[in-house]
Parts: C-alpha cells; structure tokens; sequence
C-alpha cells in the first residue's frame, strides 16, 4: 500500500494532526501506510516493539492475559492515538497484546526511528506526554467504572468509547 501525497498533507491520526508542520514533515520520509486487518495481532505479551502504528480509522483493543488464560480488553486506540507506547516511555517490549478489532489502515514507523524522535525533545514528545497522560486518565477512570457499575452500564461506556473513536454512530462489529 503506498502513500498517496493527500496521506501526507493531511494526517488522519489526531497526534500527527497535533504536530507543527515542520516536525511532522521529518517524519513523513519514515512512515509507511500499512492495512490492519480484523483480529491482526499487532504484539504479542513479552514480545519486542519494533514497529509502532497511528491508527487512521481502525481500532485496536490492547489486551492482557490472565494466568488461568482468559483475557480483558484494558485499552482501545483509534486515530486519536498509537499502539506500541512502551517506546516513547523507554521499554522495547510490551505486557500486552495488542489486536485490531476494527480494521483499516494506520500509519507505522520504526520503533527506533519514534524512539529518536521523541529524545529529540521536539513537539512529538509534548503531543505524545499529553497522550500518556490522557491515557492514564482514562484507565483511572474505567478501573472505577469498572469496580461499581453494572454489566449494562459498562457495556454502554465501551459503546460510547468505540463511537467516540470512530467519529461515528456506527460501526462494524459483530
């Protein structure tokens, strides 16, 4: 899949979108624009991170394992963020798994090449903090929604999040 010049001009990814021109433009000659089919599986637990995706209008659960097997989705990224965050905070390896539940495209760099930017000091690194940050909110928030809501209004937030991060009332799940 190759890059048409409107990908570049115009990210659909929100944290590319947030860059100046001039930082996103240095990265443009390393990103590479990569389909994410349904149930791809990005990383695997214990793993290296040698690739790290923006999403553009895909959506990817990030899940973690249990000891006895089962699985719990912890986190949900979309064109409002990235999937491979252990780079940016100085790890190569991830906890979780990471899965495409919505497909579609993203744009992918190289862990390395992210990693250096982000030392750089630039504006990606405000843009990405910022993200952890969000992030971070986010999980404190669900952890408690979790603990003390019922079933249905769990699932209704999970819908309302899915909605959030595709723009839309919509989507494709089954």
């Amino acid at each position: 899949m190759s890059l048409d010049k409107n990908a570049l001009e115009q990210p659909i990814n929100k944290l590319f979108a947030a860059l100046p021109a001039s930082d996103y433009q240095r990265l443009v000659p390393h990103l590479k624009l990569v389909p994410l089919l349904n149930r791809q599986v990005l990383y695997h637990t214990d793993e290296p991170i040698t690739q790290v995706y923006f999403p553009n209008k895909a959506v990817v659960s990030i899940v973690t394992t249990m000891e006895d097997g089962s699985t719990v989705e912890v986190g949900l990224v979309s064109n409002k963020g990235m999937v491979g965050m252990p780079v940016i905070l100085g790890d190569t390896t991830t906890i979780t798994n990471a899965v495409v539940q919505i497909p579609d495209t993203a744009m992918q760099i190289d862990a390395d090449i992210l990693n250096s930017e982000f030392k750089r000091g630039t504006s990606l690194k405000s843009v990405m903090l910022h993200y952890v940050q969000g992030v971070y909110t986010q999980i404190v928030q669900e952890s408690a929604c979790n603990r003390f809501h019922q079933l249905e209004e769990r699932l209704a937030r999970w819908l309302l999040t899915v909605s959030d991060r595709l723009e839309s009332k919509e989507f494709p799940l089954t």
